[in-house]
């Protein structure tokens, strides 16, 4: 019978855990009673000192003793919303990377969100939070989204689960969902209201005619009531009914969603023949420090071709100097100003407040970043409608680098994942600008940091003085404005180049082309003094340190089209290497000479590397029978039979058995020394070390592209080109862009030797580009990412 966990603490496996035939993965959540965590202590030193005690296994529903090294704490918070999640490695991958769980916590009733649920994006309030599972074990914390759109999905109720209900609303407008599903739309910030009262502070009355975002779509409709939803005021919206629908129900939204009806002024579209000569109409809005933010307003524009809301990327043409991008974070009605107002968080540090009004918090942007404005004086930000176009040259005499400049971002920003990535940088004049032969460096850094933070501590570690400007420019300039805003301008790349020609580390890096493996020495070594990330064995040789590896391997006409894992393999045995220990990141770079022959016409990627038996120091399965193996063969590498599945390592039994043929008995066995533990003990099997495709860098005629993966799925890849692009002539600028390259995946379902057959060029999309080009290959651990 199951122990009752009452007043326990938890912890997340970080490291897959084998017990006889049975493995426990990472990510898996454990618990233990507070006093037996407390008593048992001191009573459990192993033979390191290390702290051994019993704990439970959520999923598994098992005691097991573990050491205390192996497992991370969490709040009984964490691991309830952790719980939540399915399979244990996205579990572990969210407790990695942060932020997502942090958000999740922040997260209350009758909050707007959007909820990812069979590759739509769907919004809805939060009606309930908790658990529908009922136990005596740990049960996941879900959270109950009411709808506010049809939706004709599976999985969706009146809020009920299991045969109990959580929440109320209308037939198959209900789900529950994990945290990693939800994210926050937008929330209004204002002083507590008085349960009592909750009309006092508004404007809105029942019976009056309203509108509100619905999803995509601006619906209309009439405010039945006013209610309290704790740090939100509710009100009650009745929607006119659509097209063929006879009648709406009535729907809860937050009152800063709510509009007037004869409050609506449409945006125009954008006007290309303003100028500040013009004289059309200015609106101006008194701020609290005397200061006065003017912006145009197109007064007599033809019907609009463009709604615009919450998270809009829009641009506002200012009465003195160039238009200004930014998003719209809040869209309502201010004090003492007439007309629906928006409060826009801006790309660069030319606003006015923080997302404050009269003391009262709207919305939150860093300071100097934000601005209310009339949203009709918002207009579609040119750049995602097609190319901007050149307004009045606001910059004569000048060769600008282009239309758009990146902020400086001194917070920490994590990289984004799934569709938070897809959403922060797929697009056009997204990604680094390329300037002046920076595509290696361009292609290097995104693939890097854009969606990975396994190297992470490049951007913290104490370094140097002389380079800790560096060091700066690569993380406030680069990484984070690329993570949040999914865009860098070239004059902040130049920045580093700048620095690294100045420094005297390598003499062209602002004009010459370069490899990005140079690029990647120079930065990780010789600037940042990061340790090497590969550690490398040779027997009769001394050890190597190294942070990326070059494959080198023998010709071999049978292997038409390898896959990476094959190459490695056979880099390793050709060169008599073994990995001294697991890397965090594992750099490689394909067999290539100079930059046009290539050895192989396609290359398969692995999207996991398994480095097990690379390993000098671990424990080996035999090949033919999974016991723990004492030897191994290299002839058998290079016999036909065995060319194709890699290394071999055997028990002594199956050894003399695959060797007693006549073609057998002339190889060689090396010793295989056995891991301290593992000697006459029970066997339980070897645990798989394997590291996990995060990018590729492909090159084509001296011009270098990545493609990175942002998602577990094998259709998530992202294709990303610094100079997609080009507007102008020489006084111009570079377009980078990042695209969605789902048709990457197909190809690699395809078996290998139908794949040797396939043309590249009628490959479809970009997919010829990181099969038939692919230049260097990166890897990831992001378990021993904690440690390093």
């Amino acid at each position: 019978m199951a122990r009752k966990e009452a007043r326990s603490l938890y912890f997340i496996l970080m490291m897959d855990f084998p017990v006889h035939e049975r493995v426990f993965p990472a990510g898996t959540i454990a618990a233990i009673p507070e006093d037996d965590y407390g008593r048992e202590g001191a009573e459990s030193e192993g033979e390191a000192g290390q702290r051994r005690l019993k704990f439970h296994l959520v999923d598994a529903d098992v005691w097991q003793v573990l050491e205390a090294q192996t497992l991370r704490p969490l709040t009984g918070v964490q691991a309830g919303l952790l719980q939540a999640v399915s399979p244990s490695a996205k579990r572990l991958q969210l407790y990695l990377e942060g932020p997502e769980l942090a958000d999740a916590q922040r997260l209350s009733l009758f909050d707007p969100v959007t909820v990812n649920h069979h590759a739509l994006t769907l919004p809805g309030i939060i009606r309930y939070i908790g658990t529908i599972v009922s136990s005596h074990l740990l049960t996941g914390t879900f959270f109950g989204i009411e709808l506010q759109v049809d939706a004709d999905v599976d999985g969706l109720n009146s809020g009920e689960f299991g045969g109990s209900r959580y929440f109320q609303c209308k037939e198959n407008s209900g789900i529950f969902v994990p945290f990693n599903k939800v994210k926050r739309r937008w929330r209004a910030c204002r002083e507590p209201v008085t349960p009592a009262d909750p009309q006092g502070s508004c404007p809105l009355a029942p019976g009056d005619s309203v509108a509100t975002y619905m999803g995509e779509d601006l619906r209309t409709g009439t405010l039945m009531g006013i209610s309290d939803g704790g740090a939100t005021i509710l009100v009650n919206f009745e929607p006119d009914p659509s097209k063929g629908e006879e009648q709406s129900l009535l729907c809860k939204v937050p009152l800063d969603s709510i509009v007037k009806q004869d409050m609506l002024r449409p945006c125009g579209p954008l006007q290309h023949s303003l100028s500040r000569e013009s004289g059309t109409e200015v609106d101006g809005l008194q701020q609290e420090q005397g200061l006065v933010q003017q912006a145009l307003v197109n007064g007599d524009s033809p019907p609009p071709r463009h709604w615009l809301g919450v998270k809009s990327t829009v641009q506002i043409d200012m009465s003195k100097g160039p238009p200004v991008t930014g998003v719209i974070q809040w869209t309502g009605h201010l004090p003492g100003v007439d007309g629906q107002q928006a409060g826009v968080e801006l790309d660069v540090d030319q606003g006015l407040t923080d997302g404050r009004w009269q003391g009262i918090h709207y919305f939150h942007c860093p300071p100097k970043r934000g601005i209310f404005v009339r949203l009709a004086s918002c207009q579609p930000d040119a750049r995602f409608q097609s190319l901007s176009p050149s307004r009045d040259n606001w910059h004569e005499g000048k060769a600008i680098a282009g239309s758009r400049e990146s902020c400086v971002v001194t917070e920490l920003i994590a990289p984004p994942r799934e569709e938070e990535a897809v959403r922060v940088l797929q697009g056009r004049m997204r990604g680094i600008q390329g300037h002046c032969n920076s595509c290696y460096m361009d292609a290097a850094l995104f693939s890097l940091f854009s969606c990975s933070m396994v190297l992470d501590s490049m951007l913290y570690k104490t370094t140097a003085r002389h380079n800790a400007q560096l060091q700066q420019i690569l993380r406030e300039e680069i990484v984070n404005p690329l993570r949040r805003d999914g865009f860098v301008d070239c004059k902040k790349v130049m920045n580093l180049r700048q620095e690294l020609t100045q420094g005297g580390y390598c003499a062209g890096f602002t004009s010459e082309e370069k490899d990005p493996e140079e690029f990647l020495n120079v930065i990780m070594q010789q600037v940042l003094g990061l340790e090497p990330l590969l550690k490398l064995k040779s027997e009769g040789h001394k050890d190597q340190e190294c942070y990326c590896h070059q494959i080198f391997i023998d010709p071999d006409d049978e292997l038409l089209v390898p896959t990476v894992q094959q190459l490695v393999e056979r880099s390793f045995h050709s060169n008599h290497l073994k990995l001294a220990e697991v890397p965090s990141c594992f750099i490689i770079q394909m067999p290539r000479f100079g930059k046009s022959y290539k050895m192989f016409e396609k290359i398969i990627p692995s999207l996991e590397l398994d480095i097990t038996d690379l390993l000098s120091e671990s424990p080996r399965g035999c090949y033919v029978c999974s016991e723990l193996a004492t030897q191994e063969c290299e002839d058998c590498f290079k016999d036909k039979l065995f060319s194709k599945t890699g290394l071999k390592q055997f028990c002594d039994i199956c050894w003399h058995q695959v060797h007693s043929q006549a073609s057998g008995r002339r190889h060689v066995s090396l010793a295989l020394r056995c891991p301290t533990g593992y000697e006459g003990g029970r066997w339980a099997g070897v645990p798989r070390e394997r590291m996990q495709l995060f990018a590729v860098l492909c090159i084509e005629t001296s011009h270098y592209v990545s493609f990175v993966k942002y998602g577990p799925q094998n259709s998530d890849w992202m294709f990303f080109d610094s100079m997609s692009d080009r507007h102008g002539g020489e006084s111009g600028y570079n377009i980078p862009s990042v695209t969605a390259c789902p048709e990457v995946g197909q190809y690699m379902d395809i078996p290998p030797a139908k794949l040797a057959k396939q043309s590249g060029r009628d490959m479809a999309g970009v997919a010829k580009r990181q099969f038939c080009d692919a230049y260097m290959y990166l890897y990831q651990n992001p378990r021993m990412a904690v440690y390093k």
